[in-house]
């Protein structure tokens, strides 16, 4: 909703929404759902099968990505979305490299309506590896130790954003969707999932209420401050690793105590219905702002025709192919 926020501002110059810090958000998610998921199945079977995780993972990504890529191509080919579309670009989308093809030439000749995939190349990027070094570690290492290492990464990661940024001059584009440069996002998750999940290790951090707060408090500040401090240098390197720490307060808490006031508005149905559906929410709601925009000619209007839009595409993606492929991912490959 971050992401859609900014979006929808950015047509009418508001600006209001940190549309970025919602991406980073994404990426935390993502890295402590999966690290999860695989460490839940290394304590069942004593091994992590990397065919079934890249079989669940083709399941539930490839389908929804390629249906809305393959979708708006035809539209754009039509002359439905105004396009200059070329064979590199939309090979590039296909094979999961929108970050690295929208940095090298921008996003001109990529599928309309589509710019938001680069984010899913760095996620692609990341899952080819990450598995395999999660069961390498953690066949020598304890949890604790794995996530050492991890936050060792997460340093190296930060370190070469600034020698990127501050030896190279690479500009804030490139640290922002590059996956060199974002995979420790995903990596802060990680570390959370695997040594201090609050899902799973209920003896984690088990501090009092007043301590969570005075946590929470910090967290809320430093974030604060990313928001505010606005230079490029800072932005483009230590931001992102900022950011990342003071997540795991604010994660740790929302799924552990899921029921303070700050995060039980989390628990309400349509809020859970709207998760079920944000995936293909977050593929298409470029699109349907774009589309909105046109049938009210860019009124205030837009935003919401663009919300109901994306949510009515998304729920019918659901309901239509995600959901009958996930029970068929849980049948062939548990």
């Amino acid at each position: 909703m971050l992401v859609f926020a900014a979006h929808a501002g950015n047509s009418y110059g508001w600006n209001l929404a940190p549309g970025g810090f919602g991406v980073t958000i994404f990426f935390f998610l993502s890295g402590y759902l999966i690290t999860t998921l695989l460490r839940l199945e290394k304590e069942r079977t004593k091994t992590i099968s990397l065919r079934r995780f890249y079989l669940r993972r083709a399941y539930r990504i490839l389908p929804p990505m390629y249906v809305l890529l393959t979708l708006n191509l035809i539209l754009a080919l039509i002359g439905v979305l105004p396009s200059d579309l070329t064979v590199g670009a939309v090979a590039a989308q296909f094979a999961h490299l929108s970050n690295y093809y929208m940095l090298l030439f921008g996003e001109k000749h990529i599928v309309p309506g589509t710019g938001v995939m680069w984010s899913l190349a760095v996620e692609e990027h990341f899952y080819l590896l990450y598995p395999m070094l999660l069961l390498f570690l953690l066949g020598r290492l304890s949890y604790k130790h794995t996530a050492v290492v991890l936050l060792g990464l997460c340093a190296l990661v930060l370190v070469w954003r600034c020698y990127l940024v501050f030896g190279l001059s690479v500009p804030s584009d490139y640290t922002y969707e590059a996956t060199d440069t974002r995979f420790d996002s995903l990596l802060y998750g990680c570390i959370m999932g695997i040594a201090l999940n609050p899902a799973l290790d209920d003896r984690a951090l088990t501090f009092s209420s007043r301590t969570w707060f005075v946590l929470l408090t910090i967290s809320g500040a430093v974030l604060a401050f990313c928001f505010w401090y606005r230079s490029d240098a800072f932005r483009a390197t230590v931001r992102y690793s900022l950011q990342g720490i003071a997540l795991f307060p604010l994660f740790f808490c929302a799924i552990r105590y899921s029921r303070w006031p700050l995060f039980a508005w989390l628990n309400f149905a349509w809020i859970r219905g709207l998760g079920i559906v944000s995936y293909s929410f977050y593929l298409v709601h470029l699109t349907t702002l774009s589309e909105a925009a046109t049938i009210v000619h860019q009124t205030v209007l837009a935003p919401s025709l663009g919300f109901a839009m994306a949510v009515l595409y998304s729920v019918a993606m659901y309901f239509l192919v995600e959901k009958h492929l996930g029970i068929l991912r849980h049948r062939l490959h548990r």
